[in-house]
């Protein structure tokens, strides 16, 4: 496993700050945003600029998701990152035509499957850049089956091929 000192926390809040300021002082895309060294901080943790640039403007433009839920987010995907891919990215990046329909449903539940799918390519590093795991969707889904991002992609990764843990978890949490 790898080190979990909390230097990295602070070097991540420090940068996620940073960004918001920038952000709000007119910087509108990740390109440019990021200094090679923090790119490169980045990805030593797992983590790409586009990612945290999504995170950025959604959290200045919308309000969520929050720096905590931001920072929870990226130590799982972190955590994954050096836990089964031992430090190594993906060679691959999904398509957004691969995921299932925003219409399609499961457990009566619309979006579902999409963000299972989703979060399942989060804790790989494979998501392209023009599509981020809790986006406004995701979080309006997640909030009505009463589930923090954080959360549901930890459970994610905890039911990894067995959609019965995934889907009897929200299931669960959806009658409390």
């Amino acid at each position: 496993m790898h080190d979990e000192s909390s230097d990295w926390v602070y070097e991540f809040r420090t940068l996620f700050d940073n960004k918001v300021n920038a952000y709000k002082n007119g910087t509108r895309s990740a390109d440019g945003m990021f200094s090679k060294k923090e790119e490169d901080f980045l990805r030593s943790i797992g983590a790409t600029s586009q990612e945290i640039f999504d995170f950025v403007e959604d959290w200045c433009d919308d309000g969520e998701p929050d720096p905590e839920t931001v920072l929870a987010i990226t130590r799982i995907r972190r955590d994954y990152f050096f836990q089964e891919q031992q430090g190594r990215f993906s060679e691959h990046s999904i398509m957004t035509s691969e995921l299932p329909s925003r219409h399609e449903s499961l457990a009566g539940l619309e979006w579902f499957p999409r963000i299972i799918e989703k979060a399942k390519a989060k804790l790989r590093g494979e998501l392209p850049a023009d599509l981020m795991y809790s986006c406004g969707a995701d979080r309006r889904f997640l909030k009505k089956v009463n589930i923090d991002p954080a959360e549901f992609l930890r459970v994610v990764w905890e039911g990894g091929d067995n959609a019965d843990h995934i889907l009897k978890f929200v299931t669960d949490r959806t009658k409390t």
